[in-house]
């Protein structure tokens, strides 16, 4: 029985690996990286582009382990069609969401949208230091609202991390730095 749970990444605490560890140190990097870049928009100079940088080359890295990557980390487990994650998020408002072992429908749409808000966010920021791009306001200003809009989603999803951990009884920001959660029971979807 013991080598059938190490097999399974299950333990005597009844927990399971989720989050393999490339996962869990791109999301906290991408986590410093944006406060840092968001923290230093007016004047952060150097700290800004590099925190820019960082975010950038890390959505780039994750991209790629979104196809490569441990069976939670590939975007072919948890990028749903947009009819599940509206289906998801009705299910939350009635109460009757189910619990999932990876990122659930409305989690998988997110990442989404956070990786390629952040990536275009990267994109008009280093477009400003080229030749032909500095100065214009145009994608200064498409820069400022990229950047805002990626705030609004982080708070969005913060707010997604603390609904889900306390209807599942699970804290998700521990499972994102130990990469375990609990194992699945029930109707949950492994």
């Amino acid at each position: 029985m013991a080598q059938e749970e190490a097999d399974a990444g299950l333990g005597k605490t009844g927990l399971v690996r989720v989050w393999d560890p490339f996962v869990r140190v791109f999301h906290w990097g991408l986590a410093a990286s944006f406060l840092a870049a968001f923290l230093t928009r007016h004047g952060g100079g150097t700290l800004h582009y590099w925190a820019g940088g960082a975010a950038a080359a890390l959505v780039l890295l994750r991209l790629a382990w979104g196809v490569l990557g441990s069976r939670y980390a590939r975007f072919s487990q948890f990028i749903r069609s947009p009819s599940t994650v509206l289906g998801y998020l009705r299910d939350i408002a009635t109460g009757r969401e189910a619990r999932y072992l990876g990122h659930n429908p409305a989690g998988g749409a997110m990442i989404v949208a956070l990786l390629l808000v952040m990536l275009a966010t990267a994109t008009t920021g280093y477009l400003q230091t080229t030749d032909q791009f500095f100065g214009d306001e145009g994608v200064e200003k498409l820069h400022d609202v990229l950047g805002n809009g990626l705030l609004l989603l982080v708070l969005a999803h913060l707010a997604g991390v603390a609904v889900a951990s306390l209807r599942h009884h699970e804290n998700l920001v521990r499972a994102m730095i130990t990469g375990r959660k609990r194992q699945p029971a029930g109707d949950d979807v492994a």
